[in-house]
């Protein structure tokens, strides 16, 4: 099974930016679909952004569209989130997730980076 890793966390000011990456272990990372995820405290985990195995389609919730971007690289197996613009409300715990179908649960997760988004 593969294991993801991210990283790319830290402390940043309000209008910073960050990239996360996931690492996958396993060449078949390409046949994977990529998702990534946050859970700030005290609230539910909630997705942020997926992206199919070519990274043809692309989609982002409603409170980061215009200022993340997923994105891919399989050749390195390994899965981005660029995040501009970052605000308070960003702080959370990012995880990366993988599954084979889009009809099919999640079957592997990270561990989580913690990115903090001080005011």
């Amino acid at each position: 099974q593969v294991q993801l890793v991210e990283s790319g966390g830290g402390l940043v000011q309000a209008g910073g930016s960050l990239r996360l990456s996931c690492a996958a272990s396993e060449r078949t990372f390409s046949t994977y679909i990529m998702d990534w995820f946050r859970q700030a405290p005290g609230k539910e985990r909630e997705f942020v952004s997926g992206i199919t195995r070519s990274g043809g389609i692309r989609t982002y919730a409603d409170s980061v569209k215009g200022r993340f971007t997923i994105s891919r690289d399989n050749a390195k197996n390994t899965l981005y989130l660029q995040m501009n613009s970052l605000k308070p409300e960003d702080t959370a715990v990012y995880y990366c997730a993988a599954r084979t179908t889009i009809q099919g649960p999640y079957e592997v997760w990270g561990q989580g980076t913690l990115v903090t988004v001080s005011s």
